[in-house]
């Protein structure tokens, strides 16, 4: 950490101890082993532009309040000018300069940058994991649609489209995003991917695609390999997919789909209804997503980026659902 002065020490030293005081941040800084964060952190490589940069773990810490409290960059640097408990949080003393917004933008884009954004969501795993937070009980995996940050390419006129081209254009400023049909309409972005421990309903992993990549894609890259279940819809189910569960031993709980061959029996709907409850908790996690964590829209143009964001709303959705478990 940054050198205190001994004239902020005694500054701070003479306030009342409950001033600056979160009994949220409290808890979480207290439960988590912030060492080994940041020896995970500690193999990010600062770039050449800006001044001496900050601790990584302190602009980490930042990154989670900003996740936790729904801010902007600057909304973020105002908070850590002015808000005693944020700059308990991170570290920050009474008489160092918050980061700015572009040093804060900066630092998440290193992270992404340098693959360290799933090294911290893993190593925080492996934390609430070896409290035994993590039950193994079941996973359960699911997808959710979220916008492009950037208006949709606008479709070009039938006379500018060459024979067999397709009207969905891509944009130019956000060229990872794609389109997709959903429920009839025509959405431009991303897709969400999650996996949830069953019992807990901590995220275990996180992928985010183009819109247009199929759910059941990116299944089998969810599957933990040590989960005793695998709840899951009717996008996942396939032949393949049954026979490699059933190989690997894990109980398959992603409900059936029927064809014109065969269509779904009264058996295979009541399995439905019962599976459907169980892997619906999934939703919980994209709505608490969407509505407390601002990932209704994509924030950036960018998969990579966007990827980064949400691992660290996973990460400070995980600790937030650790201190529930932990009470």
């Amino acid at each position: 950490m940054a050198h205190r002065s001994s004239q902020a020490g005694l500054a701070e030293a003479f306030l009342h101890p409950s001033v600056g005081r979160n009994p949220q941040l409290d808890d979480i800084a207290r439960h988590l082993d912030w060492e080994a964060l940041e020896t995970v952190l500690a193999q990010l490589r600062p770039g050449k532009r800006g001044g001496p940069p900050y601790p990584a773990l302190m602009m980490f810490k930042a990154l989670l309040l900003q996740q936790w409290y729904s801010l902007s960059d600057p909304g973020l640097e105002q908070a850590l000018l002015d808000r005693m408990s944020f700059r308990r949080f991170v570290g920050l003393s009474a008489d160092q300069a918050a980061p700015d917004h572009s040093t804060l933008w900066r630092f998440r884009q290193a992270l992404a940058a340098q693959g360290l954004d799933k090294a911290a969501f893993e190593a925080v795993g492996a934390q609430l994991d070896g409290a035994g937070l993590i039950v193994r009980q079941g996973t359960l995996i699911d997808a959710s649609l979220v916008a492009a940050a950037s208006r949709p390419p606008k479709k070009p006129k039938p006379e500018e489209v060459e024979p067999g081209a397709s009207l969905l254009v891509k944009s130019p400023r956000e060229p990872d995003a794609e389109w997709t049909n959903r429920g009839g309409r025509r959405v431009f972005g991303y897709k969400i991917h999650l996996a949830m421990d069953r019992r807990s309903q901590l995220v275990r992993k996180v992928r985010v695609t183009a819109a247009n990549v199929n759910d059941t894609t990116v299944a089998d890259d969810l599957m933990l390999g040590d989960e005793a279940e695998v709840w899951a819809d009717k996008a996942y189910d396939s032949h393949e997919r049954r026979a490699r569960l059933k190989s690997a031993k894990v109980k398959n709980r992603i409900m059936r789909r029927g064809n014109k061959h065969h269509p779904e029996t009264r058996w295979c709907e009541r399995r439905n209804e019962m599976i459907g409850k169980v892997r619906g908790r999934v939703e919980t996690a994209f709505a608490i997503l969407k509505r407390h964590y601002r990932h209704g829209r994509a924030r950036y143009r960018t998969l990579a980026r966007n990827q980064a964001d949400l691992l660290l709303a996973c990460i400070a959705m995980n600790l937030r659902r650790a201190m529930v478990l932990t009470a």
